[in-house]
């Protein structure tokens, strides 16, 4: 079990007296080593021109069906690529293929998020084009993929109307570590119990400075401001 998150991958012993203190030490080293990857992951988006965002949420808030629309959109003149995480299956990578774009699946198994480690792996077998744009969908979760940095220019924490708006008192962290927050499914608050103005109120307290954009992928509202969002993070 991963010291630092729970998943499988690293091994925390279970000691008694001293078995607390070893495992935040095993904690501090797994989040060494891959921010020491990260660091080598961020330097080839520079020296390349990439910009690589982190897609994070719960399952089911919509990162696939929004990265869909968005290629559509905006695809020929951002160039994106994709990295695919999720424990297993190809299905995602599949839908975003069916769009023209390219696509890597890394699948996790037991694991809950998606490494530094995972992603150089994967951009090597992606190969973007120099001035691209990398979008890495994270395995759906609010907890362990904030506190891995993979290299990223920025990430993106993606909460639909469907959930809690209680959802960034519960997860700080992952709010806390986000620099945009999209509101998805927004066509559907006619139709559901969402109070936006809390969730969004409750979200920036955590972060001050976090951007808060609602959209809908299925009818477009709010989409052209997130365009706008992606086009200011190009070099």
């Amino acid at each position: 079990m991963c010291a630092t998150c729970g998943c499988s991958g690293t091994t925390a012993p279970h000691e008694h007296g001293h078995g607390h203190t070893r495992v935040i030490t095993l904690e501090l080293d797994v989040l060494a080593k891959n921010d020491q990857l990260a660091a080598s992951n961020r330097r080839f988006f520079a020296e390349h021109g990439i910009v690589a965002l982190n897609l994070m949420s719960s399952p089911g808030a919509g990162k696939t069906t929004l990265l869909e629309r968005t290629i559509r959109d905006v695809g020929g003149e951002l160039a994106v690529s994709v990295v695919e995480g999720d424990q297993a299956s190809g299905l995602d990578a599949e839908r975003i293929r069916a769009t023209g774009c390219a696509a890597v699946q890394i699948n996790t198994g037991s694991g809950c998020h998606l490494d530094a480690d995972m992603v150089a792996r994967g951009i090597r077998e992606l190969g973007p084009p120099d001035g691209s744009v990398v979008m890495i969908e994270n395995v759906g979760n609010l907890v362990c993929p904030a506190l891995f940095d993979l290299g990223e220019r920025a990430k993106v924490v993606i909460m639909s109307v469907t959930e809690g708006a209680d959802k960034p008192l519960k997860y700080p962290q992952m709010f806390r570590a986000a620099d945009l927050m999209l509101l998805t499914k927004v066509d559907l608050l006619p139709h559901v119990d969402f109070d936006a103005g809390r969730c969004t109120a409750l979200a920036t307290h955590v972060n001050p400075g976090l951007d808060v954009l609602p959209v809908s992928a299925t009818r477009g509202q709010g989409l052209a401001a997130w365009y706008a969002w992606l086009r200011t993070r190009r070099p």
